[in-house]
């Protein structure tokens, strides 16, 4: 571990410990019990969490028409993405301290806050001590002992969608078998994306994302375009982040199979291109749980690193995982991936 990332973790850690011994001592208790009327959810910050966690929102909804969700953001990204969510009734970002935040949040009192972290946060146990619930979830960890009134236990391989629908159980073990399927709340559409969604025939066009939010998720644009001339009768379209545009346009160009695509402004955006799809090729990426929202076929690249691809992978019906050898996925051969392509293939109508 690279010692300033050790020095974080320490912090962390030691802060959690400081809360456990200054902080009042929450009782276990094995279930929820009393009114459900105010929800209070501690988001995490990525896009792809954000989209797990909407299959448990969704499911709250449906129970509880009348309960109150409050969604605590600790980014502006994730603030905006529940902001447009109609399913949540209040959004509140803990890094920015507004005059909003003291006087609507820290003064209300919940009946359930649920920490959707696994392991120690400042932020997020700052936010358990500050926010008042009475009754308080999270999941299991040495550091979360005694702050919370309830620590779920799941293996911590669990999907993070399972992991967040697990409070379910907690609050009603007789429930019927919540639905996984996430979604996207509605977000702004552009005129290029509208007129360029709208020249797509559906299921005829494969979906490639060069981009990836962490080290080693990147393939080279030489690497694409070897898949994409291994399948001349194959229509393509690429996606890529702002910082990628420049191999975006350089993997759009030679290639007469590629049909080159405005740049998108939002993952609702993403989300209108990645419907009329046949399939996506992604390593792990938001853009996997975006597809995952219109179940649209994948094939997710992932590093060898166990815990991305049991926690983060797929949930389109139809889907591959191919694992790296290495911490890398350029080191993922592309045969394989062209394997993987025809087989695929020959499964889609």
């Amino acid at each position: 571990m690279k010692p300033k990332k050790k020095k974080k973790r320490q912090f962390r850690q030691a802060f959690a410990r400081t809360l456990q011994h200054v902080g009042k001592r929450r009782n276990p208790q094995h279930r929820f019990q009393g009114p459900l009327r105010e929800v209070a959810i501690l988001a995490r910050e990525r896009y792809g969490d954000a989209i797990m966690l909407t299959p448990l929102i969704g499911c709250l909804r449906k129970r509880y028409p009348d309960v109150s969700i409050t969604v605590i953001a600790f980014s502006k990204i994730i603030f905006d993405f529940f902001s447009a969510d109609p399913n949540v009734n209040a959004v509140y970002n803990a890094k920015k301290y507004e005059l909003r935040y003291f006087r609507n949040l820290l003064l209300k009192r919940f009946d359930l806050l649920f920490n959707t972290k696994d392991h120690p946060s400042t932020s997020f146990l700052m936010q358990t001590l500050l926010v008042r619930s009475r009754f308080k979830a999270g999941h299991i960890n040495t550091y979360h002992e005694g702050l919370y009134d309830h620590l779920i236990d799941m293996d911590p391989n669990t999907h993070e969608s399972l992991k967040n629908l697990a409070i379910l159980e907690l609050i009603d073990p007789d429930g019927p078998t919540p639905e996984i399927r996430p979604y996207l709340p509605q977000m702004p559409i552009s005129d290029a994306i509208v007129r360029f969604v709208g020249s797509m025939e559906p299921n005829r066009i494969i979906g490639i994302n060069i981009s990836a939010g962490h080290q080693g998720g990147h393939r080279t644009p030489s690497q694409w375009t070897e898949l994409i001339s291994s399948f001349p009768e194959q229509t393509f379209v690429i996606f890529s982040s702002p910082g990628d545009i420049e191999e975006k346009r350089e993997i759009e160009a030679p290639n007469a199979n590629v049909v080159p695509s405005p740049s998108t402004g939002n993952i609702g955006e993403v989300s209108e291109i990645i419907k009329k799809l046949r399939l996506l090729i992604s390593p792990d990426t938001s853009l996997v749980h975006i597809a995952s929202c219109s179940d649209t076929p994948v094939i997710a690249l992932f590093r060898e690193k166990l815990a991305d691809r049991c926690q983060f992978g797929p949930l389109s019906r139809r889907q591959m995982v191919i694992v790296s050898p290495t911490p890398d996925v350029a080191d993922i051969d592309n045969e394989t991936i062209a394997d993987a392509l025809r087989k695929m293939l020959e499964t889609l109508p």
